[in-house]
């Protein structure tokens, strides 16, 4: 079995166990004690420039973490898929649906200033070297590709964390400052 193999094979397993988390009774709750630990991480580095991603049923609901740090003046981003990648637009409602059920601002510009102080990426897993493992498309890798020199600090999330026993990952695939489950 090749290492691709190993990678698909895992992040399919995984999705469906994160598939079964997402219903589970105790998902707010947790959904609450990761948003609260990354706005407290927020606030003793005082980060400005917070780059957040419109959570899928899947992932952690950061929606009551993204409304407070609006609140207090943080310049919040959000991808806007883009081809194979995506570009960073402020964050605004109203939301629309788009590809993948992703939600996305509507009629967004680009964001122009370069340094994000935080970038809090959802992870499906990960494996030894701590390198994300997402859903396959490559979207993440190819924007931290281009960007990552503006990126100050990054953290990946997850409501579990779930590690392969094997190396899956390539050069390629993104690292964490620090991962949040």
């Amino acid at each position: 079995m090749t290492k691709n193999d190993f990678k698909n094979r895992f992040r399919c397993e995984t999705i469906q166990k994160l598939q079964l988390e997402s219903k589970k009774i105790n998902t707010i709750t947790k959904d609450k004690k990761i948003s609260d630990q990354i706005y407290k991480l927020a606030k003793k580095d005082k980060f400005k420039t917070i780059m957040v991603y419109i959570p899928l049923k899947l992932e952690v609901d950061i929606n009551t973490l993204i409304s407070k740090l609006r609140r207090e003046g943080k310049t919040i981003l959000v991808p806007f898929m883009e081809g194979k990648s995506f570009r960073l637009v402020q964050y605004r409602l109203p939301l629309n649906k788009k590809k993948f059920g992703i939600k996305e601002p509507k009629n967004s510009y680009k964001f122009r200033k370069k340094n994000i102080d935080l970038a809090i990426v959802p992870i499906v897993g990960t494996d030894n070297t701590l390198r994300r493992v997402g859903f396959g498309k490559g979207m993440y890798d190819r924007f931290f590709e281009k960007e990552k020199k503006y990126i100050n600090y990054t953290l990946f999330i997850a409501r579990k964390l779930f590690i392969s026993k094997h190396y899956i990952t390539d050069n390629h695939d993104i690292s964490a400052d620090m991962i949040i489950t």
